[in-house]
């Protein structure tokens, strides 16, 4: 556990070895066990090299309550296991909202960042969280400040609150030039019914850097967790590993 005096503590697992090292940034509601947080794990120990996963607050077996968080507390706790448990420069590896985290990781910490790999990358998502509300669901984000949004993966409905929204709505990306000059890869699925992979587009688009690379696969879903989803993962990372530190 990471304890700090700014934030609850925060459940991690860390493997030692040679930089550059690599960073699992999780999804919304999802935690540090999943298929492509393991197999990354897995890799990165057969070839000694470094890794780090965690959970952020609100998520697994950190500390903190989902409901009482924004993504402005889930930046923080990236940023303070990249600043206390990592040196030199780390591949960030971020899945859904962790492409989002990812992003504005890289922005805020550029000298730490060899390259970035989002997998159903979902910055902004909050406006299209919004844009969809039904009427009902109105009425509950405005009457009590939440309303619950049916899982698409029967783990249980999930709470959206007001102040996510709101607070997400002052970390989005997707309208203006993203200055991240480092090596992007982005992979997706175009059988996602949480991230259209349109979105995936938008993001190459955006970002300023030249070496930007996007790999649609056509009957994956969200989640890119079966084994040749991850056996492509593993690659595109192990290529990465590969460039000098100092590239661009």
């Amino acid at each position: 556990m990471l304890t700090r005096a700014e934030g609850p503590p925060l459940a991690c697992r860390r493997a030692a070895g040679r930089e550059p090292g690599v960073v699992f940034l999780g999804g919304f509601m999802s935690d540090m066990t999943g298929e492509k947080a393991t197999a990354l794990d897995a890799f990165c120990r057969k070839r000694g090299r470094a890794f780090l996963r965690f959970d952020y607050r609100g998520h697994g077996a950190s500390g903190g309550r989902f409901e009482e968080a924004v993504l402005s507390d889930w930046l923080a706790d990236t940023l303070a296991v990249l600043d206390r448990l990592t040196e030199g420069p780390q591949v960030l590896v971020g899945s859904s909202m962790g492409g989002w985290l990812m992003l504005l990781a890289a922005l805020a910490r550029p000298e730490r960042v060899h390259a970035l790999i989002g997998i159903a990358p979902a910055p902004d998502f909050v406006l299209r969280v919004d844009a969809g509300l039904t009427a009902e669901q109105r009425r509950d984000l405005d009457g009590q400040g939440f309303f619950l949004r049916p899982s698409e993966y029967g783990d249980g409905p999930y709470t959206i609150t007001k102040a996510l929204i709101e607070d997400g709505k002052r970390h989005c990306l997707l309208d203006r030039p993203i200055p991240v000059l480092r090596p992007v890869r982005l992979l997706h699925g175009m059988r996602d019914d949480a991230v259209p992979w349109r979105d995936s587009l938008r993001l190459v688009e955006r970002i300023e850097g030249g070496d930007v690379r996007t790999v649609f696969v056509k009957d994956g879903d969200h989640r890119l967790s079966r084994p040749a989803d991850l056996e492509l993962l593993t690659t595109v990372l192990d290529d990465l590993l590969r460039e000098p530190a100092d590239g661009q």
